[in-house]
């Protein structure tokens, strides 16, 4: 069986665990990882989770540096899945809302526009401003999907491992992927 490739880029923002769980949680005998991480994202990255991106990456993973703008996934003749910007600076939505190509994670997301395939965005900043909201708005028009990290509690999550598989799920769900990190909602208990 032939392997989906899936584009996932970590950027600058805070969020580094839903990054780490969601490489964790892909089904690697199914999916080929093409990571990619700005400068920015690697920083943080190591911050939050207290070990370099480089040596937390789980086996099959395909590392790309951010100025690789021969990285196969930079051309819309490479096949893909989409894409999945896990956690998204606010100046990469700005240059995604922009068209604006400065690095690869940016030429990715706009080769999943212009092809139209599945572009999620996981944005990390709070409060948004005018300009923030704004950008997500020509994001979604120009068929992105924004998926803010924002928890249910239906489950009743006792760790923030469980709040951090929420978010997972529901990008994982966006693609099809099955996933075992959270049970449906089902109020009736069916």
């Amino acid at each position: 069986m032939k392997k989906k490739n899936l584009i996932v880029a970590i950027t600058g923002a805070s969020g580094s665990p839903y990054a780490h769980a969601l490489l964790r949680a892909l089904p690697m005998d199914e999916i080929q990882i093409h990571l990619v991480a700005s400068s920015a994202g690697k920083l943080v990255y190591g911050l939050e989770m207290e070990r370099p991106l480089e040596e937390d990456l789980p086996t099959g993973v395909r590392l790309y540096d951010e100025k690789d703008f021969t990285a196969p996934f930079a051309s819309g003749s490479f096949p893909s899945a989409g894409m999945i910007i896990v956690p998204c600076s606010m100046g990469t939505l700005a240059a995604i809302a922009g068209g604006i190509s400065q690095n690869l994670i940016h030429r990715a997301a706009d080769v999943c526009l212009k092809e139209s395939r599945k572009l999620v965005i996981v944005p990390r900043e709070t409060p948004l401003n005018r300009i923030h909201l704004t950008n997500m708005l020509r994001v979604s028009e120009a068929g992105g999907i924004i998926l803010p990290p924002m928890p249910g509690f239906y489950h009743r999550p006792k760790t923030i491992d469980e709040l951090v598989h929420f978010v997972v799920a529901r990008i994982m769900e966006q693609f099809q992927i099955p996933q075992n990190l959270v049970t449906p909602w089902d109020p009736g208990g069916s």
